[in-house]
């Protein structure tokens, strides 16, 4: 997978190849059922047949296909019980690893963008890479000066791929949002695409990350590797080793999850008040949780190693207080003081008329986790509050159809989605009412969280 633009007529193909297979495995699901095969057995090896495919393909081709694959991939665990075990496997696949870029195109990177005598720059570089995601992969090196580094190395023409496969995947989008019930694939596609200009320059994720470094500089809790070196198509930033947070949600012990999640919610709605950014692509790839020294039964000390600045979402005055006020009138019942709210942000259009407690019952998943001094996120959970919102003859679902995403929410959106998510994973039990007093302006009493946000970075 050395070009991808060389490479566009198959990646083409097999995009394509995917609303085929699914209406070729519907013809044989049929033909099971005719033979005498339950429903249930048949729908499950439809299921199965349908996420090895999807999956794996997605993982492949790297570019919009895994970027799409790897959002995805949060919502797992909302995935009925019987539907989750084939998905779970391929999914969490693409949080870690997809397959390599040859070794000469790397090097051919590295000499175009930092000059002949790149290696000078190195007193060792590995030639086969630590990871590969959907845009670039990263090797582990040595920097001239002595400091272990990640060099991620971003994939020739990333750019026309992103863009072509997430075109295709757009084409088909409705065909993909039963893999996830209650999600709407189609706009988060789209969201993808908008983004696609940010995700590839990577002065910007730099600048990002410098940002986050210098503010969690002396975090108890949070670690932000800092930029070493950036130039076009070459991002080098120290290393940070720590296990990874998919190894938590697969074989963690209780006290990890807990600790994880935790550490997951204080970052995430910390940092828009502290940087005026927020981060905005929480899979479990991109974070690692790193032991505190020789005592790694004792989980108090454990922080949270935070990478991949790619995308964000840039909050000068912290995330919106129309949130933290909603939550807040939430909470008290005052369901007409947040559909008041809601309208007047334009999350209900004018003309449309709805029921404030119906309004209110639809923001359960997002009300629920605040409501107590401790909230445990579990798959049982948000399967419910998935299968409530997919089941199409629900008010919910219903009600969720005539509700509008603002433009300026729509990344905030997702990422309170994809946190939700993960820490159902984790099946983490977390003081996220802490969280939100801390630092979610407007969600205390007289409006203000401590500390107030600063000034954003640019």
């Amino acid at each position: 997978m050395s070009d991808l633009p060389r490479k566009a007529v198959t990646r083409t193909v097999k995009l394509a190849a995917l609303p085929l297979g699914f209406a070729g495995r519907a013809t044989w699901g049929l033909g099971k059922r005719i033979g005498g095969k339950s429903a249930e057995i048949v729908a499950r090896e439809l299921q199965q047949r349908t996420a090895d495919q999807l999956f794996r393909v997605l993982g492949e081709l790297k570019g919009g296909a895994m970027k799409l694959g790897q959002a995805l991939s949060v919502f797992e665990a909302a995935l009925p019980g019987e539907m989750a075990g084939p998905y779970r496997a391929a999914l969490t696949k693409l949080q870690e690893a997809a397959p390599p870029m040859p070794t000469r195109t790397v090097h051919s990177v590295l000499e175009a963008r930092l000059g002949e005598d790149w290696r000078e720059l190195f007193l060792e570089f590995r030639d086969k890479p630590s990871a590969a995601a959907s845009i670039g992969q990263v090797h582990r090196a040595v920097w001239h000066d002595g400091r272990q580094v990640a060099v991620k190395v971003q994939y020739p023409g990333a750019g026309e791929a992103l863009l072509s496969d997430l075109t295709q995947l757009s084409r088909f989008a409705r065909m993909l949002g039963p893999l996830v019930p209650g999600m709407d694939i189609k706009p988060l596609i789209t969201e993808l695409r908008d983004r696609v200009a940010e995700e590839l320059d990577y002065a910007l994720e730099a600048e990002a990350q410098r940002a986050h470094a210098e503010v969690f500089g002396d975090d108890p809790d949070v670690v932000v590797p800092g930029v070493v070196h950036q130039c076009d198509q070459v991002l080098v930033t120290e290393w940070l080793d720590g296990i990874p947070l998919a190894e938590i949600i697969a074989d963690g012990t209780a006290e990890q999850r807990d600790r994880a999640g935790q550490l997951l919610a204080g970052f995430l709605f910390s940092g828009p008040a502290r940087t005026g950014l927020l981060h905005a692509d929480p899979h479990p790839g991109n974070f690692r949780l790193l032991p505190d020294g020789d005592e790694e039964e004792d989980v108090a000390g454990w922080r949270l190693g935070v990478l991949d600045f790619g995308t964000v979402d840039r909050l000068p005055g912290g995330l919106p207080e129309t949130i933290g006020v909603s939550l807040r009138l939430a909470l008290e019942g005052d369901s007409a003081g947040v559909y008041a709210l809601l309208r007047e942000e334009g999350f209900v259009k004018e003309g449309i008329d709805l029921d404030p407690d119906a309004v209110l019952e639809y923001l359960l998943p997002i009300i629920e986790p605040a409501e107590a001094d401790e909230f445990t996120f579990s798959r049982e959970w948000i399967r419910g509050q998935a299968a409530r919102l997919a089941d199409m003859r629900s008010p919910a679902h219903q009600l969720g159809k005539q509700l509008n995403l603002p433009p300026s929410y729509l990344l905030i959106h997702r990422v309170t989605l994809s946190t939700i998510g993960v820490l159902c994973q984790l099946n983490a039990t977390v003081r996220m009412r802490d969280e939100l007093e801390s630092w979610l302006p407007g969600f205390l009493p007289g409006g203000d969280a401590d500390p107030a946000p600063v000034e954003a970075h640019a």
